[in-house]
């Protein structure tokens, strides 16, 4: 499994609503990808321009080959492009040893 993490500023407060909206729109699409296996979107408490939306992939190779190649990532993308530019950082990770063994 890869967790990829996307994190974004969204510094005018009019477009934060509008990007939760797209966010929720697109998460429709990330559900019926099998290659999928969970998201959430979290919002900063203390800096609410923030946001990080992390998506499980079952591997890179899924994602990048399997997701972006496949029938839900142009509907997908169409609701999340108008959000690229606010994009900070966009990477895949791998978890290690140290996890929370009630979450495992």
């Amino acid at each position: 499994m890869t967790v990829e993490y996307i994190r974004y500023r969204i510094a005018d407060p009019g477009r934060r609503s509008a990007f939760e909206k797209a966010c929720a729109a697109a998460a429709g699409h990330l559900y019926a990808a099998p290659q999928c296996l969970a998201y959430e979107l979290s919002r900063g408490v203390e800096e609410p321009e923030r946001y990080v939306l992390r998506i499980e992939w079952s591997s890179v190779e899924d994602h990048e080959h399997g997701f972006r190649h496949g029938p839900h990532f142009p509907p997908f993308l169409a609701e999340v492009r108008p959000y690229a530019g606010d994009i900070e950082e966009m990477s895949h990770y791998e978890r290690t040893l140290v996890v929370d063994k009630r979450r495992v």
